[in-house]
């Protein structure tokens, strides 16, 4: 008689003996016949072609051979290179210029910016270096004196100052720069907003936050393009024979015009113009995978990663390089035990502040005081003016009417009894940096490894010395449990992850003031608890705390006052105990019991 007992081993043997008949399976790939037809055509093309050139006489390769190392030849090529490298350099760096101006908030440059870009690229090439050429006839002299005066110090002969090989390296620079300003900016443009806000938030100066936050992010479309053009300028060097310049092509020209093997020198001229190709398209590979640090997950080739070292940006070696999937034992120590130094401070007075964005009031007449080393947590629903009242405290939007001062410090303006004299960008960032701001979607930037991050605006807004910065961030990581990802990117890490490295780096300016802006919207589920946490244990770290969130429950456990907004007015101010059970507004009460 069969039990239970029995016809369960029974249908468990019959599942084993499934599937390991399974485990014999071979996979045959598919087979793609039109792929291999293509193939041999393919082959066959080639090698009908390298038979062709290489076995027709009239190609001339005893010719091409005896003139490829000639010296007129190398000579010329020579000047093709100098003009190349020096024409881009000076092209790239003039267009940089013109592109950060073409985005300047001054109508004034972005105006002669845009005049300039469209006036050289509608020229064509060869007519702006004739015009060059004949620049003497306009202006026989060169002066150098004072302006508008008589005052001369010097005077030269316009034909001697511009050589042809000066004619043709302005105006290759000068052609070039329109073009790479156009795309500098819209490499600018790719950036996100939000790390001109992270990296303004963190009180970094507008020379810093070009060339080390958004330059670098900006390369990464910026390269491909910028490459071609670089291209281009090294076969556009040819035209430079309308000023009898001996470069490459005006060389090759000269000699098959004397010998007349016409095939011969040009394959000359296409070869070397090809290994010049060549160089400048293993250059930009390399370029390419330098600044994709942070950007992919798998690492570069040994080869390209020994040509990125010799590139600037490099990057902060603290250790192995971790990435997320590593797994290692991590020390937490307790975050409250962080030494701030700002117990007392970070007292928040708003007071009458209104805030429009064209004929919507997004803020209107807001008044709060919050008291220093406490935690406040605005709520209210979404467009009720919570996230500008957050970034009108560091002054990312500036007040139309009213003002916020911290410690009786007003960050954005100088007070003079009713008067506010706004201050300049300098003095914004310097009082800025006493209020941290941690973002919505993290900020972070890309291209920079974790302890970079947090390091960034200790070493260039306070000064402090790079290796105590670097300590520091290390401290900071151990007491959010991230000690084993100092090197690696925020690509590599989760969303709480990236997150906790947000706090750490506004911690690391040691802010008398820490601003949440809804910390756990963008991430999962799972995620918001381990960010919580951090939150919590700064609740005991003496900085004084404004957190706008969604988070009803967390709002009522940390927070020592919670404000209740809607359409940019305060509704109620009261203690978590008192607003949550027991709301004086009508409104609040509606609120909360939709999202209780």
């Amino acid at each position: 008689m069969t039990t239970v007992t029995d016809v369960g081993e029974i249908s468990a043997a019959r599942r084993m003996r499934s599937i390991e008949s399974h485990t014999g399976y071979k996979v045959v790939p598919a087979k793609h016949h039109w792929r291999t037809v293509g193939t041999i055509v393919a082959v066959l093309l080639i090698a009908g072609t390298l038979h062709s050139v290489l076995t027709n006489p009239r190609w001339g390769w005893d010719v091409f051979a005896k003139f490829f190392f000639s010296e007129p030849v190398l000579v010329g090529l020579g000047r093709t290179l100098l003009l190349t490298v020096l024409a881009s350099a000076l092209g790239f760096l003039l267009g940089t210029v013109l592109a950060f101006a073409r985005v300047s908030t001054s109508p004034l440059l972005s105006g002669v910016s845009w005049a300039y870009i469209w006036f050289l690229r509608s020229i064509p090439l060869i007519v702006l270096l004739l015009v060059l050429n004949n620049l003497g006839y306009l202006y026989p002299t060169v002066d150098v004196g004072v302006p508008f005066t008589s005052i001369l110090f010097a005077q030269y002969n316009t034909v001697e100052v511009l050589s042809p090989f000066a004619v043709a390296l302005i105006g290759l620079s000068l052609n070039q720069a329109a073009f790479s300003a156009e795309i500098i900016r819209g490499g600018i443009l790719s950036v996100d907003q939000g790390q001109h806000e992270a990296a303004a938030a963190l009180g970094l100066s507008r020379r810093r936050q070009a060339l080390n936050i958004v330059l670098p992010q900006a390369m990464r479309a910026i390269l491909p393009s910028g490459f071609n053009e670089i291209i281009g300028l090294a076969k556009s060097t040819s035209m430079v024979y309308v000023l009898a310049l001996p470069e490459l092509f005006y060389t090759v020209q000269v000699i098959y015009r004397r010998n007349l093997e016409v095939i011969p020198l040009l394959m000359v001229a296409t070869i070397w113009y090809l290994v010049i190709m060549s160089a400048l398209s293993l250059i930009q590979i390399a370029i390419e995978q330098h600044y994709s640090k942070g950007a992919t997950r798998n690492a570069p080739s040994p080869v390209f990663r020994r040509l990125a070292s010799f590139l600037p940006f490099g990057s902060v070696r603290v250790g192995k390089p971790v990435t997320s999937e590593t797994k290692q034992d991590v020390i937490r120590k307790p975050l409250a035990g962080v030494n701030l130094g700002n117990h007392g401070a970070g007292r928040i007075e708003i007071r009458d502040v209104s805030k429009r964005f064209g004929t919507t009031t997004v803020l209107d007449q807001v008044n709060l005081t919050l008291a220093p080393g406490t935690v406040t947590a605005i709520i209210g629903p979404s467009g009720a003016g919570k996230s500008t009242l957050l970034r009108t405290i560091n002054h990312l939007e500036r007040a139309d009417e009213g003002f916020i001062s911290i410690d009786d410090e007003l960050i954005g303006y100088e007070r003079d009894g009713n008067v506010l004299y706004e201050l300049k960008e300098g003095a914004i960032r310097r009082r800025r940096s006493a209020v941290g701001m941690v973002f919505q979607n993290f900020n972070l930037f890309p291209h920079l490894t974790v302890v970079e991050n947090i390091i960034e605006a200790p070493v260039s807004v306070q000064g402090i010395p790079r290796a105590e910065a670097i300590g520091t961030a290390l401290d900071l990581l151990a007491r959010i449990g991230l000690s084993d990802k100092a090197d690696a990117y925020p690509r590599h890490l989760s969303g709480g992850q990236q997150q906790r490295v947000a706090i750490a780096r506004a911690l690391a300016l040691r802010p008398k003031v820490l601003l949440f802006d809804e910390p756990t919207s963008a991430l999962d589920p799972e995620l918001v608890g381990e960010v919580l946490d951090v939150i919590k244990e700064l609740a005991d770290s003496g900085t004084t705390l404004v957190i706008v969130t969604h988070e009803i429950g967390f709002a009522r456990e940390i927070a020592d006052t919670v404000v209740f907004m809607e359409s940019g007015k305060v509704v109620e101010v009261a203690p978590p105990a008192k607003l949550f059970s027991d709301p004086a507004h009508p409104r609040t009460r509606a609120f909360l019991a939709k999202v209780l």
